[in-house]
């Protein structure tokens, strides 16, 4: 038993395994964050840095000119469900006109997973939306884990994952994940400026939507060992 193993671990390439430890992290991070969430031991590390993007004295009034509040509902607007329903199918059908079936469809799959997990944990746990400070967007759900944040990097780093496979320049994968990871953070942090999310909202829907990404990035790997 103990020689297979062995064989086993001897054929996997260290990026594979480096992959399964992550995708075993990813979990756990957002079961440790949830915990923390409903035994209330957050509140004051999540009313700190609420307000820290505030006008002191001023909730209702986010740190800095109209225009990066401006900015911040745009970069939000990245992480929504219409942004990135137009962006899962466009790039799906890019992918099957392109031949890429089996990368479509671990794509597509991961999205409507993540989709489908981020609004059930929603209505688990039930957490109240801050109300500390104004809304600067419109909210209509619970509060944790940030459906934006998840889905952000569900849909990003899925997506990355995907479009670097066929990228043979190591620079040019590099660039696209940084990119993805911009804007998984970009869109993360203009919750919390915006006033919609907690930032332990955020730190969940992050390991909640890596978590899928990774899952959809292991089957992508495996497929193509497998081929």
């Amino acid at each position: 038993m103990i020689e297979r193993l062995k064989s086993l671990l001897g054929k996997l390439e260290t990026r594979t395994l480096v992959l399964l430890l992550a995708l075993a992290g990813a979990p756990w991070l957002f079961l440790a964050v949830a915990d923390e969430v409903v035994e209330g031991e957050t509140a004051a590390v999540d009313r700190a840095l609420l307000l820290a993007l505030r006008t002191p004295g001023r909730p209702d009034d986010p740190l800095g000119p109209r225009w990066l509040e401006e900015a911040m509902r745009d970069l939000t607007a990245l992480g929504g469900f219409t942004v990135l329903t137009l962006a899962t199918i466009v790039a799906t059908l890019l992918l099957v006109f392109h031949r890429r079936r089996r990368e479509a469809a671990v794509f597509a799959a991961t999205v409507v997973l993540a989709q489908i997990s981020a609004n059930w944990l929603k209505t688990f746990y039930g957490r109240e939306r801050p109300d500390l400070v104004a809304h600067g967007g419109y909210v209509y759900s619970h509060s944790f884990p940030s459906g934006h944040s998840a889905m952000a990097a569900a849909v990003f780093l899925t997506l990355a994952t995907v479009v670097a496979s066929v990228e043979p320049r190591r620079r040019t994968k590099a660039l696209i994940y940084a990119l993805a990871v911009g804007l998984v953070v970009a869109v993360g942090v203009s919750r919390v400026y915006l006033g919609v999310h907690w930032p332990t909202d955020v730190l969940g829907g992050w390991a909640l939507g890596t978590g899928w990404a990774l899952v959809g990035w292991l089957v992508l790997s495996l497929g193509r060992r497998a081929r």
